[in-house]
């Protein structure tokens, strides 16, 4: 649609914003999330796409109107794309997910996500990662929390051995509820949790698992 308009598009934004002229101010991470980028489009109309669930919607106004204007559109020939399939997303879609049971630089192996994907499963959740485990290849990138990966709205986050890296908090501080699990008592996730035990995740998971089993009645 942009190039038909004949303007620029700026995609994937995590944040929207006006300057003092009126102008859009198109905010995304870039340089792999180093750094939050604000753009400006020197062409009119200006267009950007907004990453998924970043933002939250208002509340539908049946009284608001707004001036629509008509645009002839040249469709582009001869761009070198060609649709050569369609496949289906497989896995899970973490970003819609109510519970999320998530992992960082505190979990030793990739075995021991089965510790976590137990108590996820017991709670109804999916399992959620920090960046590090993802590029190690222990878990998928449909798993990853962060403005790299997913950005979450869970009711319940629930991050074992995460410190908190700045592009970590951004994709899952708007959470209802975030638990912490760290045995750093000053890591920044702790900072935004609503409830954390410094401690470590090894010594934590198990008896919680053993103490939901008891309350749905699985043990004795």
């Amino acid at each position: 649609m942009a190039a038909a308009l004949k303007t620029g598009l700026t995609a994937d934004c995590v944040d929207l914003d006006l300057d003092d002229d009126g102008n859009l101010l198109q905010i995304r991470p870039a340089f792999s999330g180093n750094i939050m980028a604000q753009i400006k489009t020197r062409t009119k109309p200006q267009m950007a796409t907004v990453r998924y669930r970043v933002m939250k919607p208002l509340n539908r106004d049946p009284c608001r109107r707004g001036e629509v204007i008509v645009r002839e559109a040249e469709v582009p020939e001869g761009t070198g794309i060609e649709i050569l399939d369609k496949v289906e997303i497989m896995g899970v879609n973490i970003s819609e997910a109510d519970i999320i049971v998530a992992a960082g630089r505190g979990l030793k192996s990739p075995e021991d996500f089965k510790l976590l994907q137990e108590l996820a499963s017991l709670l109804g959740g999916v399992l959620g990662s920090s960046r590090p485990l993802v590029d190690s290849g222990w878990i998928g990138k449909e798993h990853q929390v962060g403005f790299s990966g997913n950005v979450v709205k869970p009711k319940v986050y629930m991050a074992f051995g995460i410190s908190g890296a700045p592009q970590h908090l951004f994709g899952m501080r708007d959470s209802d509820i975030i638990i912490a699990v760290n045995k750093d008592p000053s890591a920044p996730i702790i900072g935004v949790s609503d409830y954390y035990v410094v401690g470590d995740l090894y010594e934590v998971i198990p008896p919680l698992i053993n103490e939901i089993k008891r309350v749905k009645g699985l043990v004795k």
